[in-house]
């Protein structure tokens, strides 16, 4: 029977935290009295949106890099991103002196790759796809040597991102479900695997959008497979897995308790409503793990108190303007 040691103990992930607290704020659990209301269950927001560079990925980042030898660091480090893996990877590089190159691919965000060049990584932009991204950085990484800094298939960032259910669940041990964005599948893998490891009772939920979930089609196919990518307010979180995918896969197949679909046209109204009643500015993947819960299959589930991850902050101001206006708030 697979269990959560399979892939990454509980007192690895204990370890992850102490290793990557110099670098990583501990970040508030705070309950939600206006979603609380309208879920008919107590929600409680984790807000990863409030980390360091905006998101949850410099958790898993600083695990990979800070365990990096000293040949591994001056060979210089390569990344693939959608923006938020590969702003995680400038920092860290630039507090520790190593060379980052992150490949994008033409999705991504022009406010997303200002902030890596801010940082001082050198933006590649190629192609249409991550997985044309991908196949540009194997080449680079062939030709020169480059150390690779995965944004989701690697088990030092599965462990880093599942300090999250560890501080979560620390802070509100009662808790019976924890929903949040599902993509490559980096930030739920670690997350299930905390949770399942503290209690199997509590349900982990992921929230995908509806064209073109690269997780979920690869779930229904029974392996990873390519899926095509659209432009999306979500763009964080759309795009394929890899068909080599050797741990997401198989821990979301194992461990995820249920995916909700989220549709375009729900993303801008409820990121206004949520910066009106909450005081927040959050991107369009990180809104998805919101409305998951307060969707019809979370209720079915009849939580009794849920903790939902904000997962990152980063949209440029004139996209998140035009959202408000849009909706008149």
């Amino acid at each position: 029977m697979t269990t959560p040691d399979s892939y990454v103990s509980l007192q690895e992930i204990m370890r992850t935290a102490q290793r990557i607290a110099p670098i990583v704020r501990k970040t508030p659990l705070v309950f939600s009295e206006a979603l609380s209301e309208r879920a008919g269950f107590e929600i409680w927001l984790k807000l990863e949106n409030l980390q360091t560079t905006g998101s949850f990925k410099l958790r898993g980042a600083s695990n990979r890099i800070l365990q990096l030898t000293a040949e591994e660091r001056a060979r210089g480090i390569i990344a693939v991103s959608s923006g938020n893996h590969g702003r995680a990877v400038a920092y860290l590089s630039k507090r520790l002196g190593i060379t980052a190159r992150v490949v994008v691919c033409s999705l991504c965000p022009e406010n997303k790759r200002q902030a890596m060049r801010d940082l001082g990584a050198e933006v590649i932009v190629h192609g249409d796809t991550q997985d044309e991204a991908q196949d540009h950085a194997d080449r680079l990484m062939e030709q020169h040597g480059y150390t690779w800094a995965d944004p989701f298939d690697d088990l030092n960032v599965i462990a880093g991102q599942g300090t999250i259910a560890l501080e979560a669940l620390t802070d509100l041990p009662d808790a019976d479900m924890i929903i949040a964005p599902l993509s490559g599948g980096g930030l739920l893998s670690g997350i299930a695997l905390a949770t399942k490891s503290i209690s199997p009772k509590i349900s982990v939920v992921g929230s995908s959008m509806e064209v073109e979930p690269g997780m979920v089609r690869s779930l229904e196919a029974g392996k990873p497979v390519h899926v095509e990518e659209f432009p999306s307010l979500a763009s964080s979180i759309t795009g394929a897995i890899g068909l080599r995918n050797r741990y997401t896969f198989p821990i979301i197949r194992d461990f995820m308790d249920r995916a909700v679909l989220i549709p375009e046209d729900a993303l801008v109204p409820e990121m206004a409503r949520f910066a009106d009643c909450e005081g927040l500015i959050v991107e369009g993947g990180s809104i998805t793990s919101v409305i998951a819960a307060l969707s019809p299959e979370v209720r079915e589930m009849a939580p009794k108190r849920a903790i939902v991850v904000m997962s990152g902050r980063n949209i440029g101001l004139p996209t998140f303007l035009s959202v408000l206006k849009d909706t008149g708030v």
